[in-house]
């Protein structure tokens, strides 16, 4: 459901059209000043097709300068339908790996994470998202939500290496898979909730996995769909003070490990590209639902710069006139 509508943030700035009426009284003033004189000199007067163009153009770049200055703003509200009976999470691993690039100019993968968990929730406005991280633990920061703007705002401003850090500062590899157990047996998700998906966003350099675990937990009633997407390069370095660091080489077994673990507990592995078929896969997992209306969506758009543009266009008919 869409409603639009005009609001006017600065309504008293619409007074300065009224600036036109000075210069239009001294051009009928002048008029007909020079159409008496031109009468008593036998001269042909001035047609009055030559006055209206400009007059029409000034009032017109009054008019146009006048709404610009009272700031109209077009609002859209759209009432969102929300899923009742499925919630997701985006897991972002935050271990020190997820420093990992390229090069120094290069997006870290955790950036990149980032980028993949605003354009999935993008993807699935219907559903319930929350936020997560995960090291050796699991934190929940968003629980399920159909607000896109704070599912953002989180990610953006919540999510970073380390933050929280792990339990242990002497492991060189901090992130555990088997902490997900976490999103089952801790109640991430809400009991009404009884299709469930979880994206973990991950470079796939994890500690020994305990599979078997992993997957009760997945299939225990009323079961998590769970898709891994793998941030990872063969040549991504950690760089401290523009240096990489020479006690971390990218693990070549990584995705390896992921499908394994997948096949395990029943996921589904993707590479960071496939951002369609994770999304995809998840609205395969949630199938359809009941809905419900739940808030509203507000979107605005100044229109005081395309006014002020349209402008242009009389201001130079002006100039034009004026230089003839």
């Amino acid at each position: 459901m869409l409603a639009v509508g005009l609001i006017f943030l600065t309504p008293q700035g619409a007074l300065i059209a009224l600036g036109i009426l000075v210069p239009l009284a001294v051009l009928v003033f002048v008029a007909r000043r020079g159409d008496r004189l031109r009468s008593g000199l036998a001269v042909a007067r001035i047609s009055r097709r030559r006055l209206a163009a400009p007059t029409v153009a000034a009032a017109l770049v009054a008019a146009l300068f006048g709404v610009a200055a009272a700031q109209p703003v077009a609002e859209d509200e759209t009432s969102l339908a929300v899923r009742t009976d499925a919630e997701a999470y985006v897991v972002l691993d935050i271990s020190r790996s997820m420093l990992a690039r390229s090069g120094l100019d290069g997006p870290t993968r955790l950036q990149r994470a980032k980028d993949v968990a605003v354009a999935l929730r993008s993807r699935l406005p219907e559903i319930p998202v929350g936020v997560a991280s995960m090291t050796d633990r699991v934190l929940p920061h968003l629980f399920p939500s159909a607000d896109a703007d704070v599912y953002r705002a989180t990610v953006d401003l919540a999510i970073d290496i380390e933050r929280p850090p792990p339990r242990s500062s002497l492991i060189t590899t901090a992130t555990n898979y088997d902490s997900l157990t976490a999103i089952s047996s801790q109640r991430f998700f809400s009991p009404k909730a009884q299709r469930r998906a979880l994206v973990v966003l991950t470079d796939g350099e994890s500690q020994a996995i305990n599979a078997d675990r992993l997957a009760r937990f997945f299939k225990r009633p009323p079961g998590v769909n769970v898709v891994f997407v793998q941030f990872w390069g063969r040549d991504e370095r950690v760089f401290n003070r523009g240096l990489p660091e020479p006690q971390y080489r990218p693990n070549p077994s990584a995705r390896a490990d992921l499908d394994a673990l997948a096949k395990e507990t029943g996921a589904v592995v993707f590479g960071e590209d496939e951002i369609n078929a994770v999304a995809k896969r998840v609205r395969a997992a949630l199938k359809s639902g009941p809905t419900m209306t739940e808030g509203v969506r507000k979107t605005r758009l100044a229109l005081a710069p395309y006014l002020l543009a349209a402008a242009i266009v009389p201001l130079m008919l002006l100039l034009w006139k004026r230089e003839r």
